[in-house]
């Protein structure tokens, strides 16, 4: 039989784009469904409020591509299903993956570009990765980037917007770009910093733009990062021995421990009958348990000692102890004021006479002086 592979095509013109998604559109459909399909998504507590504000709008987007949806704030979820007058088999599963990103707090406006058809989802749980909280936070942080800069460019690199909420992240934009993500945000947690795949991914993106290197391997450009912290391994501590009397080490080993029967003979119990032996035993035993018994009594007897309790005084002797400190505060106080003032007093006697004395000083010089003269 001849092939029929190499045949001429007319109808496969260099003008048609193959990789282009055409619009589905209600003559491409055979009628209604058949049978009725629903999607039911459960969503946090605190998206309640939000979903109740945005509702509204919701249901006028899907009403024009012909579906019904119903919000249940009681059991916390949301419903999307077809109708009678639904023509696309496949935005039923557009319509379920928006309620999906509403439920991982992605914005309306953002999430409604989902229902376009070169557009597509991906929800990345990251919390399976990292036992330990601390780490699990610290990665997330890392993947965020200060102010959100890791973010950015991931989102510019990729052509897709990325949510980072709780324990998933939430993506949207072309398949290639959500490909890319998943293996970043995975190598992210996986304790690979996020600035490597982005380097790697601006180069990618500036070589697409040379069509010479478009059937070329771009191995040589890609950079290839190596891990420097080898693992090595530690040199083992010889311990030295000590010797008995001082710290330096001693050529002999050290000295032969006693064994038990030697330990017997010096307390003198080896040379006992079995039957002594016996009772020394149990004698023991009966000691520790009492001492034991009473440790236990004293702690319960803690329980029943009365907490000590301030003495009651009747009201009329707070009183009269009321005014005795009163009154012994105005007596300190008067007290205090008599001694400034004799204080004081002093301090001016002491100055007049001083200034006496000067005076009769001069006095006295004058006289002298005068004399001479």
């Amino acid at each position: 039989m001849p092939s029929t592979h190499n045949k001429d095509k007319p109808w496969d013109t260099p003008d048609i784009d193959k990789w282009a998604i055409e619009e589905f559109k209600p003559e491409d459909g055979s009628g209604s469904f058949l049978e009725q399909s629903s999607f039911t998504v459960f969503f946090p507590n605190y998206r309640s409020n939000y979903l109740r504000q945005v509702w509204g709008e919701l249901t006028k987007v899907l009403k024009t591509k012909f579906l019904d949806c119903e919000l249940n704030l009681v059991e916390g979820s949301m419903t999307v299903q077809t109708t009678l007058k639904t023509y696309d088999p496949a935005i039923i599963l557009k319509a379920r993956d928006l309620i999906k990103l509403l439920a991982r707090s992605v914005p309306l406006p953002q999430a409604i570009k989902i229902l376009q058809d070169d557009i597509s989802c991906d929800i990345i749980k990251i919390n399976s990765f990292v036992n330990s909280k601390e780490r699990f936070v610290k990665r997330r942080q890392r993947l965020v980037g200060p102010q959100g800069n890791t973010l950015k460019a991931l989102e510019l690199l990729t052509n897709c917007y990325i949510l980072v909420q709780g324990n998933t992240v939430s993506c949207m934009g072309p398949y290639t770009g959500l490909k890319t993500l998943r293996r970043v945000v995975e190598d992210c947690m996986n304790n690979v910093h996020p600035i490597y795949s982005i380097k790697e991914l601006m180069i990618r993106k500036e070589l697409s733009k040379k069509p010479e290197l478009a059937n070329e391997s771009w191995d040589r450009f890609l950079p290839n990062f190596r891990k420097k912290n080898v693992a090595r391994k530690k040199p083992k501590k010889t311990k030295k021995r000590k010797a008995e009397g001082g710290n330096e080490s001693s050529i002999f080993p050290p000295a032969q421990t006693p064994r038990k029967i030697d330990l017997e003979i010096e307390s003198g119990e080896y040379f006992l009958k079995p039957r002594e032996k016996k009772m020394r035993k149990i004698n023991e035993i009966k000691e520790k348990q009492a001492e034991v018994k009473e440790a236990n009594k004293r702690k319960r007897e803690l329980d029943f000692v009365a907490p000590e309790e301030e003495k009651y005084e009747p009201a009329s002797k707070k009183k009269r102890s009321e005014r005795e400190k009163n009154e012994e505060k105005s007596e300190k106080k008067e007290k205090k004021e008599k001694k400034e003032k004799k204080e004081k007093k002093e301090k001016k006697e002491k100055s007049e006479k001083k200034e006496k004395k000067e005076k009769k000083e001069k006095k006295e010089k004058k006289e002298k002086k005068e004399k001479k003269m």
